[in-house]
């Protein structure tokens, strides 16, 4: 039976969506902005938004068990693909050898106007 994953250590709203769902050894992570966990969006260049969107994602599945070494899939969501050099170098840098899969896509607006966001599938199944 899937289940659902609360945190405060990450934004919650009152969106009628979860923070991530745990469906057996897979945690699926619903997207994340540059927004800290008071609810307060980071403001500044791409990389200082990349690296509060990451520290979401990371923190919504360090709450079911696990961290960013068990994502296996992200999808980063840019405003602007100009952007997409400096996402990368922040995005890398918080990843080792073994970055997950990932896919990088432009659209056309994100909530709050932010730059970047991300969501991502973590594999659970080695607790």
């Amino acid at each position: 039976m899937p289940e659902r994953i609360v945190t405060d250590d990450a934004p919650r709203n009152d969106n009628p969506y979860s923070q991530a769902v745990s469906a057996g050894d897979t945690l699926y992570v619903s997207g994340y902005g540059p927004v800290d966990s008071a609810g307060e969006e980071v403001a500044g260049a791409v990389e200082a938004q990349t690296e509060q969107a990451l520290e979401n994602v990371e923190r919504t599945v360090a709450a079911a068990g696990g961290s960013l070494a068990d994502l296996v899939k992200v999808t980063v969501y840019l405003t602007d693909l100009d952007d997409y050099d400096a996402m990368n170098d922040a995005y890398g840098a918080r990843f080792g050898a073994t970055p997950p899969a990932r896919v990088c896509v432009e659209v056309s607006r994100l909530p709050g106007d932010v730059a970047v966001e991300m969501d991502g599938i973590a594999f659970l199944g080695d607790r």
